[in-house]
This record gives C-alpha cells, sequence and structure tokens, in this order.
C-alpha cells in the first residue's frame, strides 16, 4: 500500500468536521444536562462541561451570546441549552456552540431575578437605614415614566386632585423594550443633576415579567440606590414586585398609589387645619376664662375691698422688724464684745503668768540638776582627772614608765612624768 493511501490527521478532523457541519440533526440541537467546570473568559466567554449520568458534552458559549443570558450560570445548574454540534479542529474534539440558555425548570427572568435581589440584599442595598424621608409637603415632583402612557396621566390628575400646590415636572423615559434601562439610568441621573424636585415617582403601569424587566436590571437599581432625592417605586399592580421597589426609599402598589404616597390630601389637610383651628379656639376660650377668673379673684381680695387692712399687716410686720433691728443694733453689740473682750483678756493674763512660772520652775530644776554633773564642781572638792592624750586615766595599765600626764584640776592642769607604778592600794 502507498503512501497516498494514508490519510493526514488534519484531512481526516476536516472530514469528520465536514460530516458534523451537513448533519441537519446537528445544526440546532436541545439539550438539558448539569453545568461542571464553568469558565468565565474576559472577553466574556463561557467554557462548560454539559453532563448527565451517563455522559458529558464541551461546551462553549460566545460572548455574543453569552450576554443575553440574565441569570448567572455555575457549577450544578441544570440548565436547557440550544446550538450545534460540531468539531474542533485543533484538538480532534466534538463540542456544541451554544446559543441559547435556560435555567431547567425556572423561567430565565425569574431565576436573574431571584439571583439579583439575593445579591443586592446581602450587599445592603435594600437596608432601611439607607431610606430617604419623602417630603411631607413637595413643592415640586419628578415623574419618570412614558410621557404617552395612561401612567403619566393618573399621576398627574390625582396630585392635581389632592395637592394643587405641587407643580410636577415629568421626566420622559422609556419603560419597556431594550433601550429602557439606559433611558431610566439617563433621567435619574438627569433629575439629580437638575436637583429641581423634592421627589422622584419612578413607574409604569402592569405588565408581564418581560414587559417590566427594565425596572429589574442591576444598573438601574444602583442608580436608584445612589439618588440624593428620594424616590418612590410605583411599578405595575399591587402583586407586582420588582428589584426597584426594594432599593428605592418608598413601594407603592401602582402608579396611583405612587401619587397619593407622594402628596398629601387637600382634604385632610382642611380637615386638619379646621381641628387645629377648632382646638385652638377652645384653648383661646380657656385661657380668657382662667385669667377672667383670676382678675375677679384679685378684684375680690381684701387689699382691694379693705387697703387699710392690707397697710395695718404691714406696719406690724415693720414693728417687729425694728425690735429685731434693736437688739441687733451695732452699738449694743460693740459694747458686749467689749466686755467679751475684757474678760479674754483677762483669761489670757492669767494663763501666760502661769505657763511663764511653770517654765521658770522648770529651768531651775535642770539648773541644778546639772549642776550635779558638772565635772568642775566635783574638781572643787579636790578631785582631779588624768589624762594621757587626752584619755582619762582609769587604771595604771593606761599609762607607762615616763609617759607624760595630764592633771586637770579645778584650777588649772599639772603636768608629771610617771617614775613608778604600783598596784593596789
Amino acid at each position: 500500500m502507498t503512501n497516498e493511501n494514508y490519510l493526514s490527521v488534519s484531512a481526516l478532523t476536516k472530514y469528520i468536521k465536514y460530516k458534523f457541519d451537513v448533519d441537519k440533526h446537528l445544526k440546532k440541537v436541545l439539550l438539558k444536562g448539569e453545568i461542571s467546570n464553568f469558565k468565565r473568559h474576559s472577553r466574556g466567554h463561557f467554557y462548560f462541561t454539559l453532563k448527565d449520568e451517563g455522559s458529558q458534552i464541551s461546551a462553549i458559549m460566545f460572548a455574543s451570546s453569552s450576554s443575553k443570558v440574565v441569570f448567572k450560570p455555575s457549577d450544578g445548574m441544570s440548565v436547557l441549552i440550544e446550538g450545534y454540534v460540531t468539531v474542533y479542529e485543533a484538538s480532534g474534539n466534538y463540542q456544541i456552540y451554544v446559543n441559547k440558555m435556560s435555567e431547567d425548570g425556572v423561567g430565565n427572568l425569574y431565576l436573574a431575578y431571584e439571583q439579583l435581589k439575593k445579591e443586592l440584599s446581602q450587599k445592603g442595598l435594600f437596608d432601611d437605614k439607607y431610606k430617604q424621608p419623602i417630603p411631607r409637603f413637595p413643592k415640586k415632583i419628578g415623574v419618570l415614566t412614558s410621557p404617552t402612557g395612561a401612567a403619566v396621566k393618573d399621576i398627574i390628575n390625582i396630585v392635581n386632585r389632592r395637592y394643587p400646590l405641587c407643580d410636577i415636572i415629568v421626566y420622559p423615559t422609556l419603560v419597556q423594550g431594550e433601550y429602557a434601562k439606559k433611558s431610566i439610568v439617563d433621567q435619574l441621573i438627569k433629575a439629580n443633576n437638575d436637583n429641581l424636585v423634592d421627589v422622584i415617582i419612578l413607574g409604569r403601569g402592569g405588565g408581564s415579567i418581560e414587559d417590566l424587566w427594565p425596572f429589574n436590571e442591576e444598573e438601574v437599581a444602583y442608580k436608584i440606590f445612589e439618588s440624593r432625592i428620594p424616590i418612590i417605586s410605583s411599578v405595575g399592580h399591587e402583586t407586582d414586585f420588582t428589584i426597584s421597589d426594594f432599593v428605592a426609599d418608598l413601594r407603592a402598589p401602582t402608579p396611583s398609589g405612587g401619587a397619593e404616597l407622594a402628596v398629601p390630601d387637600q382634604i385632610d389637610l382642611l380637615n386638619y387645619l379646621g381641628q387645629i383651628n377648632n382646638k385652638t379656639r377652645l384653648s383661646l376660650n380657656r385661657l380668657i376664662n382662667q385669667k377672667s377668673e383670676r382678675l375677679k379673684s384679685l378684684d375680690d381680695s381684701y387689699v382691694f375691698r379693705d387697703p387699710l387692712r392690707f397697710t395695718e399687716r404691714k406696719s406690724r410686720r415693720l414693728d417687729h422688724l425694728i425690735e429685731k433691728l434693736e437688739i441687733l443694733n451695732p452699738k449694743s453689740r460693740l459694747v458686749q464684745s467689749n466686755i467679751d473682750l475684757e474678760k479674754v483678756n483677762k483669761r489670757l493674763n492669767l494663763a501666760y503668768k502661769n505657763i511663764l512660772n511653770e517654765k521658770f520652775n522648770k529651768y531651775y530644776l535642770d539648773i541644778n540638776s546639772l549642776e550635779l554633773l558638772n565635772p568642775l564642781a566635783i574638781m572643787k572638792k579636790g578631785y582631779s582627772v588624768i589624762k594621757v592624750n587626752e584619755n582619762i586615766v582609769k587604771s595604771i595599765d593606761d599609762v607607762k614608765i615616763k609617759e607624760e600626764l595630764n592633771i586637770e584640776v579645778n584650777d588649772g592642769i599639772i603636768k608629771a612624768i610617771v617614775t613608778e607604778k604600783k598596784k593596789g592600794r
């Protein structure tokens, strides 16, 4: 067999790929399986393996198709995919190129809604601590909705009926379709930059989950969260809940409900003012009655009916004070103080003399005691003190033969030389 009968690997692979590509059954394949080894490329491509209990197949979904997947695929997720099967020549492996992907058993939009809701909730975008209060008496209201829909008409009619003092600025916004997300984001940015309104009503009328989907977009949610102006989300019907409802500062069940939450009702305000007016009138009448009773009480008091009685009472009080002043007269107190001072002075002199005598007596006693201990006094009686080199001689052992002695007597010192020592007396 010649070499011409042998195929190259590339030739065989191309032939197999051709067979795959021309097979009409492989041009549109619908598969159900579990995702494993899922990887998202930096350019947006999805690479993963689709498997079931018995087999597996490599799969790739390019960014042009993966960008349309509204949920986040992950390992272990059961999915439904649509694509075509062909051979990747470089490796010789066959794989499925996915065009569409959905969650098995759950709608794509609902799955994406739940995933984004959970993610934003964990990030704190729904926390009450970030909710801004809705102003009670807004001067201007911004309405972000379709300018031709029934919602904007309902909002304008309700606001004008309930609180005609408020102005309305409509920011025309796409609320459905491919470009609605960008339109909502742009108008939210514009309303915040204009800074003309006190509160924003964002919403639209009812519809399917696909119709309401722009209000479930992550970018819209973040723009609502970042808004410096309080936002009331009024999307769909009462049973409809969107991501914007959770992020907004207040949720209204419908656009009409949003208008009712944005402004007070003038009828309620008039009733309230009437109540305040009645309470004020009652309070004023009560105060007037109290003051009238007080005035009547003063008019009936004895001060006005018998003024002399009032002065007599004060006169008695004055006499009592004069008596106290006489007792507390400084002159009288000075005389008494001088008498007390004299007594204290006498006691002080007596104490001084007693202390002085006591000190003199002790002084004389101490002098006598010292005199008894004075060595000079002893020497006057004929005694003397013998010293050798300033040391007192107490024994014959303290001196040596021919050693010089200093004999201190009462009236001087005698120097002598030791010529003999004898023990005993």
